[in-house]
């Protein structure tokens, strides 16, 4: 209470004084009140502290304007972050997420990923190769490890396919991350997770609806690390989330394979707070579209270890109500989703 008071009597002194409480804090963008931006913590946080570190720049160099980076502990806790920031903050948040922050404030999604042509993306169900599982149905009372119930590839998509097949998982168990879901199957600490996928690399042709997750014969040691960092099953560049453990389980491919794939989901969002002004949007958003024809684009979200986006391009609301229809059908509310963050 006594905080509360002190901080209304600061608010009526600066009032009083005749000096705006923006003016004091310096306008939107500049060195004084930078624009927020913010990621959910889906792969590791150093990574994107240090790729968000390289687009921040890139952004200050284009507009002019500051920016800083933040990486909260959780997708419930980005939201929060938006929603208490409406006139200041950006976020690259995931379907799911976009669909919580829209209802519980108003944030408004101004373009969303594409990778690698791709408008949209998979949730991958993988398991260990001698588990033992080979279908959907053999999901039935496993072990389930998914990476945040605000992920929309990794719980709330697989949720949805569950529950309209009449599968209720067993023990369920809250990683963390993808890359911490992918290492909790290897490692055999759950018998199946739930992670985002990427079509791979084919060479000399183009992976298609329809194709097999894992379009090539394993055999043994044929996954490798390519002399340029990614992971690879003879000439196939694997994409999905197995490839970002590469360097902690190099034989990740052969240890884990993919039981199947959900339906389409569409692809993460980049939103603003709904009282963000309108031509600044409109300026980091052309910022970021010619950012992401530079070389330093695969420092930043463009690298397969940090969010894997090739470009972005202007989308609507309107394409993420399959996403709310995802939660109508479990009849999911926002505190089912993030609990009591």
């Amino acid at each position: 209470m006594k905080r509360k008071l002190l901080s209304l009597l600061i608010v009526s002194l600066v009032v009083l004084s005749g000096v705006s409480l923006v003016s004091a804090q310096g306008e939107l963008g500049s060195e004084d009140n930078p624009i927020q931006v913010y990621f959910v913590p889906s792969v590791e946080a150093q990574t994107i502290t240090t790729g968000g570190e390289v687009m921040a720049q890139a952004l200050k160099e284009a507009t002019g304007l500051n920016f800083e980076v933040f990486v909260p502990t959780s997708y419930a806790a980005t939201v929060e972050a938006m929603c208490a920031a409406p006139d200041s903050s950006m976020g690259f948040i995931p379907a799911a997420g976009y669909v919580i922050a829209s209802n519980r404030c108003g944030v408004e999604v101004a373009a969303a990923a594409v990778r690698r042509g791709w408008p949209v993306y998979w949730a991958a169900y993988i398991t260990r190769r001698d588990s033992g599982i080979h279908t959907f149905n053999d999901l039935a009372g496993k072990s389930w490890a998914y990476p945040d119930a605000g992920s929309t590839s990794g719980f709330v998509f697989p949720s949805v396919e569950f529950a309209n097949a009449g599968i209720e998982p067993g023990e369920r168990v809250e990683a963390g991350g993808h890359n911490q879901v992918v290492l909790a199957v290897y490692n055999g600490e759950a018998d199946f997770g739930t992670t985002f996928y990427s079509p791979p690399v084919v060479p000399g042709g183009a992976w298609s609806i329809g194709d097999l997750p894992e379009p090539y014969d394993l055999t043994v040691d044929e996954s490798y690390i390519g002399e340029d960092g990614n992971l690879y099953v003879g000439d196939v560049q694997i994409l999905d989330a197995r490839a970002n453990v590469r360097e902690t389980a190099p034989d990740v491919v052969d240890q884990v394979k993919i039981v199947r794939l959900s339906a389409p989901i569409p692809n993460d969002t980049l939103s603003f707070g709904p009282e963000f002004p309108e031509e600044m949007r409109t300026q980091i958003i052309d910022a970021l579209i010619a950012f992401s024809e530079t070389d330093a684009w695969a420092e930043s979200i463009g690298s397969d270890d940090f969010y894997g986006w090739s470009s972005i391009a202007p989308i609507t609301d309107a394409t993420y109500d399959i996403v709310r229809g995802q939660f109508e059908v479990l009849g999911l509310t926002e505190a089912d989703v993030f609990g009591d963050e």
